[in-house]
């Protein structure tokens, strides 16, 4: 679905650029170590459409925490699309400073518009299934069957 947006995008005469979060990072963090860092969040900030996906699938650095603030910032205004397989409250834990956290948070939740999508990942399909666990698949607390550990996918 997320591939699909931006392919609508580039059909209405967008930039779009895509990329895993993990990648983004690591290559900001070498813009540090060769001194192209501006450059590369500059690059960054040029597309009108910018798609990260697997946002903050494991816990971040300080730099990783820095660079993203940074990033989000400099997009202020322009459009953003992150995936993520947590919920938005879920987030702040995978921060090393919470007032960092607190506000990259805002700026992305603030101007945001959630899609939360429930059920079983596309990518079962492909793989052997196996059936949940336990007597139900769902929290006690939730009798819907809605998980919001998957925002955003």
């Amino acid at each position: 679905m997320l591939r699909s947006l931006g392919h609508l995008a580039v059909r209405q005469g967008a930039h779009v650029r895509f990329a895993k979060t993990s990648r983004v990072l690591a290559d900001l963090a070498g813009g540090h170590a060769d001194r192209t860092w501006e450059k590369r969040v500059r690059e960054l900030v040029r597309p009108d459409v910018l798609i990260l996906d697997d946002f903050a699938m494991r816990q971040m650095s300080a730099a990783q925490e820095d660079d993203l603030y940074e990033l989000v910032s400099e997009r202020q205004g322009r459009s953003l699309i992150i995936t993520s397989n947590r919920a938005p409250s879920d987030l702040c834990p995978l921060f090393p400073n919470p007032v960092v956290a607190e506000s990259l948070l805002d700026r992305l939740f603030n101007t945001s518009h959630q899609v939360i999508m429930n059920g079983p990942s596309y990518r079962q399909t492909s793989g052997p299934r196996t059936p949940p666990t336990g007597p139900s698949s769902h929290s006690p607390d939730d009798p819907t069957g809605q998980n919001p550990a998957s925002a955003g996918r």
